[in-house]
């Protein structure tokens, strides 16, 4: 479940729910019905985990050229 911020267009509060990825944007406000945005700019923790991630792991050995 990711966590998406929304702000209402008309009275400019704000409120965050928890929404599948595939899940439709909200467009009504639930408090006053009015129409809603909602705000990506949420800080989102990324781990890359493995190797391919990091240059000195994509490249040979220069022997190998």
């Amino acid at each position: 479940m990711a966590s998406y911020t929304y702000k209402c267009k008309s009275y400019e509060h704000e409120f965050t729910t928890e929404q599948s990825m595939n899940d439709a944007p909200l467009t009504e406000c639930p408090e006053c019905k009015g129409d809603i945005f909602r705000k990506i700019g949420k800080n989102v923790g990324i781990s890359f985990v493995g190797s391919g991630f990091y240059v000195n792991d994509t490249k040979g050995s220069p022997s190998e050229s």
